[in-house]
């Protein structure tokens, strides 16, 4: 057995997952979050602001001293895609290095892909495959499609793409609420980035729909009307494409005022949230058409998952 850490820093988040590795499974010790927002105004400046890199560095600084009390052996931090982005990514990277004592990894979207779907499949039951599994994140989304025996994960078709629940919203959804033609507009955005993906994976095959990361897991917690964001309750709980349409719904034609005052979402995706969810409907709609699929299974287990096992 052996104690690993995996860091997973975003556009919108930064992720700590502390495990205990016995060969192929994972023990959780602790998991936590914190939305620092590294990827604000990325997509308009090209540059990673400072106020959004000093954020990390204070999460970053925790996550190490967390790391250090709890005996982890080996650790593993990925960056994706705010810092794929960046011109001015190596300032992020010095920080990080000062910080944790060792490098960041910038990945490739495909990779975040595939490391997404390596955690989303380990707690399913091979018989529903093959699986095409979903990562909403803040600058990016994954469409992943593959197998899994059990034991280990068989990825056959991944794509990224520049499209996530930061980005939508920075770019079409400024109102409060946001108006039908901000809508209209961030609609046909969704689906055309999409379908870059679509092209790629070939979705039709999947037989079950996995999503995960911040946006997901929200939604289920809002749809289920939860008093407080409920990890237990949230893992492999079900979506209908009907709950998805009216949960999405509320979202968009809500006030900011209103998103904030719902418990099971985290102040830090307030602001954002209603654009993610967008962007699920779209994908839901899509998955519908072309896979007959009309119900999202949510996983909490994800990228990070996938980091920390692949330290075995």
């Amino acid at each position: 057995m052996v104690r690993v850490a995996a860091i997973d820093c975003g556009t919108n988040s930064i992720r700590l997952l502390i495990a205990d590795l016995r060969a192929d499974t994972l023990v959780d010790v602790h998991r936590e979050t914190r939305i620092v927002r590294l990827g604000q105004d990325v997509d308009a400046t090209g540059r990673l602001a400072p106020d959004a890199v000093e954020r990390t560095r204070v999460a970053l600084a925790d996550y190490t001293a967390l790391a250090a009390r709890a005996g982890v052996q080996r650790a593993r931090m990925v960056a994706t895609s705010a810092t794929r982005d960046a011109a001015n990514r190596d300032d992020f990277f010095t920080m990080v290095r000062q910080t944790l004592g060792s490098d960041a990894e910038v990945i490739t979207g495909d990779e975040e892909a595939r490391l997404s779907f390596t955690g989303a499949v380990s707690d399913l039951d091979p018989a529903d495959g093959p699986f095409v599994v979903v990562d909403v994140g803040g600058g990016s989304t994954e469409v992943v499609l593959g197998d899994w025996d059990g034991t280990r994960a068989d990825v056959t078709a991944a794509r990224s793409v520049n499209i996530g629940c930061v980005r939508i919203t920075e770019r079409h959804l400024r109102s409060d609420p946001a108006t039908p033609e901000e809508v209209s507009a961030a609609e046909q955005f969704a689906t055309q980035t999409l379908q870059e993906a679509f092209a790629e994976v070939p979705v039709g095959k999947a037989r079950t729909w996995i999503g995960v990361a911040g946006t997901v897991t929200t939604l289920s917690a809002i749809a289920q009307q939860l008093p407080a964001y409920d990890p237990g309750r949230v893992h492999l709980s079900r979506l209908s494409l009907a709950r998805l349409r009216d949960t999405t719904g509320y979202l968009l034609a809500s006030t900011h005022q209103q998103r904030a005052g719902n418990p099971a979402i985290h102040p830090g995706r307030v602001d954002v949230i209603a654009g993610g969810a967008l962007i699920v409907r779209v994908l839901a709609d899509e998955l519908a058409a072309r896979a007959d699929i009309t119900e999202l299974v949510v996983s909490e287990h994800d990228i990070l998952d996938g980091i920390a096992l692949g330290l075995a």
